[in-house]
């Protein structure tokens, strides 16, 4: 099964000839190579763009070994600029070469070359990099296939099929081509452990890898929970008696972030107007993964729930934090009691601000106020949305609140941000 994915599209098609370098980023197998090779070039070659003028590089593909060489892939894009006319220069996982900065650096000012690369780490997007692009580096991030552009794949099947099996294999593309349930988790465990990984393991060198794995299956028992370095090393300590340091810890999550597996969101205190980095949350960039270093247990609907909403505001574009707000109160007794409320996710984007909560269920009134009552203390007009789980129609309350059902949400059926 073809996926469209739109979205990317036209953020390429919105970069052309626009003097950067266009780096596609994202997690391994989640369909880079496909939007570039397949889907852009389509395009382009829809356009009237022929072959002579597309040139495409697999650096993945043992045959274009020799092309990770910088000098090697220089001298091969120099002679394929074969006249004046727009060339259009493709390369994927750009990260195997060595000294790519330089090769790509090299093309920044040659009218006739309109470059595209992809990677599947964010080393890519690092202030050096950036510095090394001269500012001139153009992200855009890719991520595995949301629910809505999966729908296609759910054909058939009811809606809390559609999200139950969702939560549980995410999206990355190669799923849709899997029939049953053992082929899923078997893709997903492999993937994850024989890919992503191994892959951190061999190019940054950690040397016990079984404490980074560890790691990983504590991190996935984790998800909507707020956790810290020192926390982690205190549960290595107690539970397997380790001796991982907070400091080694930190360098573990830094290295799973920077391939794509998992993302922090930092805490913000919405009235205090400052951010907290410790604890913070971390999501996992496909709930498939997760599930599958957990062997598919503790699939709690609630933090599956949670993690899946993150994951589809980030895929929106939107910067996310936990905000938190701090009430200062005073008890029967008189003394002042300091209360800190939680909000699952704060969503900017531009000018944009919106505070939405995820409840999987809401079964009677005093769930409803719990859920609404770290939203009814927030004063500064920005919209402020609840998404449960289940077909509850989408409705707004006397406090002005969204109460929007997930599959709306996902789907774009209802369009919160209006």
């Amino acid at each position: 099964m073809e996926f469209s994915r739109d979205t990317y599209l036209q953020q390429l098609k919105n970069r052309m000839h626009n003097g950067m370098i266009k780096v596609v980023t994202g997690i391994r197998r989640a369909g880079k190579s496909y939007l570039l090779f397949h889907i852009f070039a389509d395009y382009l070659r829809q356009q009237g763009v022929d072959d002579a003028h597309l040139i495409m590089i697999d650096l993945e593909n043992r045959r274009n070994s020799k092309l990770r060489n910088p000098d090697a892939l220089l001298e091969y894009i120099d002679n394929r600029l074969s006249d004046d006319q727009m060339h259009y220069v493709l390369i994927d996982e750009i990260q195997m070469v060595d000294e790519f900065e330089d090769v790509l650096n090299s093309y920044l000012k040659v009218p006739n070359a309109d470059l595209y690369v992809t990677g599947s780490n964010s080393r890519l997007l690092s202030t050096d990099v950036i510095t090394e692009f001269r500012g001139r580096g153009d992200e855009i991030r890719v991520h595995p296939l949301s629910f809505a552009e999966m729908l296609p794949y759910f054909a058939g099947k009811t809606e809390s099929e559609s999200l139950r099996e969702y939560m549980l294999y995410g999206g990355l593309p190669h799923i849709a081509a899997l029939p049953t349930t053992e082929q899923k988790e078997l893709y997903l465990k492999n993937l994850m452990r024989e890919t992503y990984l191994r892959d951190i393991k061999e190019r940054y060198k950690v040397m016990n890898d079984d404490d980074l794995v560890e790691l990983v299956d504590i991190l996935s028992s984790s998800v909507g929970g707020l956790v810290s370095p020192k926390k982690l090393e205190d549960t290595f300590r107690s539970v397997k008696h380790s001796t991982l340091t907070a400091e080694t810890i930190k360098r573990y999550i830094d290295l799973l972030q920077d391939s794509f597996l998992l993302e922090k969101s930092v805490r913000y205190d919405i009235k205090g107007r400052k951010y907290i980095d410790t604890p913070a949350k971390y999501y996992f960039e496909d709930l498939g993964l997760r599930n599958a270093r957990i062997n598919f247990r503790q699939n709690e609907q609630t933090h599956l729930m949670e993690n899946l909403i993150y994951n589809e505001l980030r895929a929106r574009g939107f910067a996310v934090d936990v905000g938190q707000v701090v009430l200062n109160t005073k008890n029967e007794a008189g003394k002042s009691v300091r209360q800190v409320l939680e909000v699952d996710f704060v969503c900017n984007k531009g000018y944009e601000r919106y505070y939405i909560q995820s409840a999987y269920a809401i079964p009677d009134a005093a769930k409803d106020q719990q859920e609404q009552q770290s939203l009814l203390h927030i004063k500064d007009g920005f919209q402020k949305v609840i998404v449960v789980a289940g077909l509850t129609p989408t409705y707004r309350n006397d406090n002005g609140i969204l109460y929007l059902n997930l599959w709306d949400f996902l789907t774009h059926k209802v369009d919160f941000m209006q």
